[in-house]
């Protein structure tokens, strides 16, 4: 009988394991270690042997792996994983379920299933501590997350709250500092208290402490997708990684970040609040802005994950992915009747949305947040494209301050992972008003042409119906150089409205018209006459635009110039940086 064993064993086991199979099977054996050509033991049957007859080679196989089964050492370091395993103390777990979450464990297990997470890394930090702290709260590793490797880490609450200390803050370094390396996406699960007040001297301040996360964070940023989800109340340093996130999603109920708890808040400014009411999923994804999707629930809050994540590449050097083209939802013939005639007449740019981009394609970010400006990924013919729309349902389309934010801070990413993008222009501007200005409506306006004026990608701007003012500016107008100006008949490219523009050039002369009808009548002329003037037809034949499409043709239209630029390179001017934010 010949048997080869696993390489490293010592001649004693090899001739050990000859002598035990000799005297079970009453044969000659002769024992290979590794890939040797020669025996490392041969043993003569036993004269005296009962000789056993193995049924089949998995039986000698069986019969060695015998000899070679687990240790009582290693039998006690599965005993030592399996405590670590089970997290904080048992009274914390029971509470997760009365706040509608998962144990951490079962979290990766939900996102990642049971064989997903390739290896954990970490988990004996503080494991000789003699307060028991598995892991120091903080998981951290590798995982397979929709056919693509990401970095994680993620909160344990049941182990004080989550909150982060020495070792764990060393582990969340760590994994940031080899995503720098692999160029790979990061997911961060938070559910987090904060640092640990009691224990923060030898990580708060320190060069490689808790402050170097948002550090690593800013050089991650524009190199890799950072993506996170809040499952509890963030507070203090921990709501920073959210923030600093390319993308946040919050659970509704169950989330929250802060720069300070209630508790503070009231001691600090008298302010009696709670949680949710302070900075709760609502509040971020309508007020501030901080959160770009709210989640009803935990599975919820992975299949936005994993949508999401469709439509980007793993890294800067990447293209986003690109699947099969399908027809859109709604048929292309309908577009022109979704636009209405008049200018000032409110409609929906998700129904023009619907007929360009590849059915149920269409995926929204900060729906809630400066609405009348529509973000979001979507596909045309396959293409991963970003939209940037106006929305005359909301505020007749005119560009507030938060809305002007949100779109540079989408145009800024989408430019960054190499996302093609789409601007639908229907807008009379940025917004005038006090209020606007207090809200700094330069500032932020000046930071969505920015946004545009910088970005390298493919662009396609299409004048829908009005394109007034800086609007035009700021969504890819001929002078932004979008690789293509098209426009729809209705559209309209003018310094302002005709109201606007008659009031401010003839209004001393229609003042002094006494009779109401020869007024009206004055007023109904200079109108056509302004109209002519700024009609896209004109801006055709002066060549400001490149083409004026028939509605019914615009999905064909934009399906072929996606198409044929999408190798387009651009180059921006030799300069450290520029020095808009």
């Amino acid at each position: 009988m010949k048997v080869r064993i696993s390489d490293g064993a010592t001649e004693a086991e090899a001739s050990a394991i000859a002598g035990a199979l000799a005297e079970r099977f009453g044969d000659d054996v002769e024992v290979f270690v590794g890939n040797a050509d020669e025996p490392a033991a041969v043993e003569e049957a036993p004269e005296d042997a009962t000789a056993e007859t193995p049924a089949d080679a998995g039986e000698v196989a069986a019969a060695v792996e015998d000899e070679l089964g687990p240790t009582d050492r290693e039998e006690a370091l599965w005993t030592e994983i399996e405590e670590i395993l089970e997290g904080g103390p048992e009274k914390y777990k029971d509470r997760l379920s009365d706040q509608g979450k998962l144990f951490v464990r079962d979290r990766i297990d939900l996102w990642f299933g049971e064989d997903g997470m390739l290896f954990e890394d970490g988990k004996f930090a503080e494991f000789d501590n003699e307060d028991r702290i598995p892991a120091d709260g903080l998981l951290t590793g590798a995982a397979d997350f929709e056919g693509r490797d990401v970095h994680f880490m993620a909160n344990d609450f049941t182990v004080k709250a989550g909150s982060m200390a020495g070792k764990g803050v060393e582990k969340f370094l760590r994994m940031q500092q080899r995503a720098l390396k692999t160029a790979k996406p990061v997911l961060y699960l938070m559910d987090s208290s904060g640092g640990r007040i009691d224990q923060q001297t030898g990580f708060f301040a320190n060069r490689e402490g808790i402050g170097k996360y948002y550090y690593n964070h800013s050089m991650l940023s524009g190199r890799v997708p950072q993506v996170c989800v809040l499952y509890g109340p963030c507070i203090a340093g921990a709501a920073y990684t959210p923030v600093f996130a390319d993308f946040t999603v919050m659970v509704e109920g169950m989330s929250a970040m802060a720069i300070a708890s209630p508790r503070m808040v009231k001691m600090v400014t008298g302010e009696d609040i709670s949680m949710q009411d302070l900075g709760g999923a609502h509040v971020h994804a309508e007020e501030s802005g901080s959160a770009d999707l709210v989640a009803e629930d935990e599975e919820h809050a992975r299949e936005l994950v994993a949508d999401l994540v469709s439509y980007l590449p793993n890294n800067s050097d990447e293209k986003p992915p690109k699947t099969d083209g399908k027809p859109p939802k709604k048929s292309p013939e309908g577009i022109d009747s979704v636009i209405p005639q008049e200018p000032n007449r409110g409609y929906d740019i998700r129904d023009v949305i619907d007929r360009v981009v590849d059915a149920d394609s269409f995926f929204e970010l900060q729906p809630d947040y400066g609405a009348e400006i529509v973000t979001g990924y979507a596909r045309i013919d396959g293409r991963t494209v970003g939209i940037v729309a106006n929305n005359p349902a909301q505020r007749a389309g005119a560009i507030f301050p938060d809305a002007a934010e949100k779109a540079a801070e989408f145009i800024w990413k989408s430019d960054a992972f190499n996302v093609p993008l789409l601007y639908l222009a229907d807008t009379p501007g940025f917004m005038a008003g006090s209020g606007v200005e207090k809200d700094a409506i330069l500032e932020k306006g000046k930071k969505m042409i920015y946004a545009t004026s910088s970005a390298t990608v493919p662009k396609q701007c299409v004048v829908v119906r009005k394109a007034y003012g800086a609007g035009i500016y700021a969504m890819s107008g001929p002078a932004y150089d979008p690789e293509s100006t098209i426009a729809l008949p209705s559209g309209e490219i003018a310094i302002m409205g005709p109201e606007a523009a008659i009031n401010a050039v003839y209004a001393n002369k229609l003042n002094d018209i006494d009779d109401p009808e020869e007024r009206a009548e004055r007023e109904a002329e200079l109108r056509e006459e302004y109209r002519e003037d700024i009609d896209v037809h004109r801006m055709a034949s002066e060549v400001v635009i490149d083409e004026i499409v028939p509605p019914s043709t615009l999905r064909e239209e934009l399906e072929n110039r996606f198409a044929f630029y999408e190798t387009v390179e651009k180059d921006l001017p030799d300069k450290k940086h520029g020095t808009v934010i």
